[in-house]
């Protein structure tokens, strides 16, 4: 069976003119526009697709992508506004995406940008966006591992720092004190779990923790250097945004890795850069070697 607001492989029933129709299984045969058919597509077979509602409320299937699916939560720019009917996104399909008045949480205006939730009424098979995010969070204990690579949305600010939702499911917090630079309402990232919590709710971070974060990131630096013939460009002086650019951590964690590298004289820290120790070069040499 098709289901809606998802991609679904599904096969080619019969050509006729509007396009090829497509199996649905319970939902019968669904409509792929010819727009959408690429030439090698054939009746028999099989093909990737979305499947949602159009303009007239039929159940159709297009090979674009939307910004998010059912079950997703996506950073969406307003478009359009009906004051009896509600809001409208624009989620990257042909077909506007519907924010209904009972699931907003605030006036929104043409150009507004929001954090919404892509979801599916059970009851008319449509697509709707909701702004109520905290109904569709899981509240249950979390059952991520400590370090476990996940994906963020960040939502919200708070003393602390910053709110994120976690893998489309869990609320999180990123804390203000483990960032090198200001993050912004519905920027995505990638981070890792430091502790679940038993509300329900994540403290995670953009890099790993300790030793799980340092080690690696020490290597890293030891092989950049050797790229670069012993010598790289970053000093205290370095932005955040080159240390993140260069080595994808934060500035806080840069340096922790150049302390333990200092302290076990494998570098030397100098005005302008890092260099290799050449009491580390010597010690690498092998026996033998000139």
């Amino acid at each position: 069976m098709a289901l809606i607001g998802q991609y679904n492989s599904l096969r080619v029933v019969r050509a006729a003119p509007p396009g090829y129709y497509l199996d649905g299984g319970s939902h019968g045969e669904i409509l792929l526009p010819g727009c959408y058919i690429p030439p090698s597509l054939m009746p028999g077979h099989t093909i990737e697709v979305f499947v949602c509602r159009d303009s007239e409320d039929r159940l159709v299937a297009t090979t674009e992508r939307p910004y998010a699916v059912v079950g997703e939560f996506a950073f969406l720019r307003v478009v359009g506004v009906n004051p009896r009917v509600g809001v409208f996104f624009d989620w990257g399909l042909e077909k506007d995406l519907l924010l209904p008045r009972r699931e907003q949480i605030a006036p929104l205006q043409v150009g507004d940008w929001l954090v919404v939730r892509v979801a599916l009424d059970q009851k008319s098979d449509r697509i709707f966006a909701s702004a109520r995010l905290p109904r569709w969070l899981d509240r249950d204990m979390p059952k991520y591992a400590e370090g476990q690579r996940v994906r963020l949305l960040v939502i919200g600010e708070t003393p602390l720092g910053y709110k994120v939702i976690v893998e489309h499911a869990h609320i999180g917090l990123l804390y203000r004190t483990d960032l090198a630079d200001p993050l912004t309402v519905g920027q995505p990232l990638e981070g890792f779990v430091r502790a679940p919590r038993f509300d329900g709710r994540l403290d995670v971070a953009l890099d790993r923790a300790g030793f799980h974060r340092i080690a690696p990131l020490t290597e890293q630096i030891l092989q950049s250097l050797e790229r670069a013939g012993g010598r790289l460009p970053f000093h205290d002086d370095s932005t955040p945004l080159e240390i993140r650019t260069a080595f994808g951590v934060s500035k806080k964690a840069f340096k922790q890795a150049l302390g333990a590298l200092y302290r076990e004289r494998r570098i030397r820290i100098e005005a302008h850069g890092i260099r290799v120790a050449t009491e580390a070069v010597a010690v690498a040499k092998p026996t033998g070697a000139v």
